[in-house]
């Protein structure tokens, strides 16, 4: 069960959909220093106290996360950060 997860419709071509979630990504491993490679249409990021997968299809993006205990508690804040991050590629 994950920690945190996002669905959300995105209205791009896949191509595109997965510009946007490499770019967000590499926002992320910047700012958070998140490891992450795809496997087809599924990224899998990880870094201490952290793992999830973002998933792509035609029409949706959705993303899990995993905390670990230390990062528990920071978990508002974190989801606040990924809802900005959704929110800047794939608005609704």
């Amino acid at each position: 069960m994950s920690d945190i997860s996002i669905r959300r419709s995105h209205g791009k071509t896949r191509a595109q959909a997965r510009k946007s979630a490499e770019h967000m990504a590499a926002e992320l491993k910047e700012e958070f220093d998140l490891d992450y490679d795809w496997d087809g249409d599924v990224m899998n990021f990880k870094r201490p106290g952290v793992s999830g997968e973002l998933s792509l299809d035609s029409k949706e993006v959705s993303l899990d996360i995993t905390l670990g205990l230390l990062l528990f508690a920071l978990k508002p804040s974190i989801e606040r950060e990924v809802h900005r991050f959704f929110d800047e590629n794939f608005p609704a």
